[in-house]
């Protein structure tokens, strides 16, 4: 089996953070649907502020809010303001498997807007090599 990058929302601002919550990360619904994400789907966090990392389960806040709050363990990571990478990843069987796994990308600006949105390509060339891109997602 092999790990592979399925959906990852890249430079997104942590609104908020509740030590006194019983842990996970609350996102808005309609950024973790556009990137497909799942609520009660582990994910990692990657806190490009301070370099923390982290991994915890998604709850889904309110729709349209661009919500990232850290709760728990995880809010003494992430701070209102840190930038993260949150990736959500699956498991392959082979190496040939790897070329179906086209992971989507959200790239936000300062106030959580989704400015990009750009694919993952994974594939072989003439000579059997693997290749990697990244191309506008349709």
């Amino acid at each position: 089996m092999i790990k592979m990058i399925r959906a990852k929302l890249h430079g997104l601002k942590v609104t908020d953070s509740n030590l006194n919550y019983r842990g996970s990360i609350t996102l808005d619904p309609l950024l973790c649907k556009q990137a497909g994400i799942y609520p009660l789907e582990y994910v990692y966090i990657w806190n490009k502020t301070n370099g923390e990392r982290t991994s915890t389960y998604v709850i889904f806040g309110e729709p349209g809010s661009k919500c990232c709050v850290l709760n728990g363990a995880s809010a003494r990571r992430c701070q209102p303001g840190d930038e993260v990478i949150i990736g959500a990843s699956e498991y392959v069987n082979s190496p040939e498997d790897i070329c179906n796994v086209k992971p989507t990308v959200l790239l936000f600006d300062d106030q959580n807007n989704v400015a990009e949105v750009l694919k993952y390509d994974a594939y072989k060339d003439g000579n059997d090599d693997f290749q990697f891109q990244m191309v506008p997602a349709d």
